[in-house]
């Protein structure tokens, strides 16, 4: 999934330059990269920063999975494609597609208060990048924090044997990002059994009245399947699955 994600990612860019090439007025500024001595501090310091920009787009991908709701969405729209024994469909590029624009839906108020209050005023030169990194910081821990079950926090702290925290600004985030993180997978797998049953007692109704009916060699699956799907647009399966995705991070 991670592969042609970035290799969706990488066409559109070159799309991208392609067709500003083609039609802009002006060329493409040229750019280019120099490596040797800084001749100032503040050459090295820009240096630096490049290169964790690089570090942190490298990191991107973990980043996306581990503190936002991608984890959840992503799960559960796997458990729905294995209850249903589509085999792949919908494929891969889609369930990806729609956890990722429902990731982007869900994190937009959180998104929002960092570009507010983080990423607009460093972009005008009133605050600097440290404050930028620890007002962006707050509103990402706040999410997590709210959807973090505090036994799985309890675990890290004490693993650590840090004090308990006082709020969400004291709490570490090295502590907090994997404790979400278990916390999603136990919500997502919840999610994901309540799923399975419904379909789970269609496959035992039809495999019991086939063994009843003598057709042992017949694979229920064949039988079963066209009632699960028909069972799944009836009651407009994927509208109440994204409800309650929506519903769960709303509580």
């Amino acid at each position: 999934m991670n592969t042609a994600l970035k290799v969706t990612l990488l066409l559109f860019i070159v799309f991208s330059l392609w067709s500003q090439s083609a039609f802009a007025a002006d060329p493409i500024p040229g750019v280019s990269v120099n490596i040797g001595n800084a001749d100032s501090a503040t050459g090295a310091s820009s240096t630096v920063s490049i290169l964790l920009l690089i570090t942190v787009l490298s990191i991107a991908p973990g980043i996306l999975v581990l503190m936002t709701s991608f984890t959840r969405i992503v799960i559960v729209l796997g458990f729905v494609r294995t209850s249903l024994g589509t085999q792949q469909m919908p494929p891969n590029q889609v369930l990806v597609g729609l956890a990722l624009f429902l990731t982007f839906f869900i994190m937009a108020p959180t998104l929002g208060e960092i570009n507010q209050n983080a990423l607009q005023p460093y972009l005008n030169g009133q605050i600097n990048q440290t404050t930028a990194l620890e007002r962006a910081a707050l509103p990402i821990k706040q999410f997590m924090f709210e959807h973090t079950r505090q036994k799985d926090l309890k675990l890290f702290l004490d693993y650590t044997k840090a004090d308990p925290p006082s709020g969400v600004e004291d709490t570490p985030i090295t502590a907090l990002i994997p404790a979400y993180a278990i916390s999603e997978l136990k919500t997502a797998f919840q999610m994901g059994f309540m799923i399975f049953i419904p379909f789970l007692v269609i496959d035992m109704v039809v495999a019991s009245t086939l063994m009843a009916m003598g057709m042992m060699m017949l694979p229920p699956v064949m039988i079963s399947l066209p009632f699960k799907i028909l069972l799944f647009i009836l009651v407009d399966g994927w509208y109440l699955v994204v409800k309650s995705l929506l519903l769960s991070y709303n509580s």
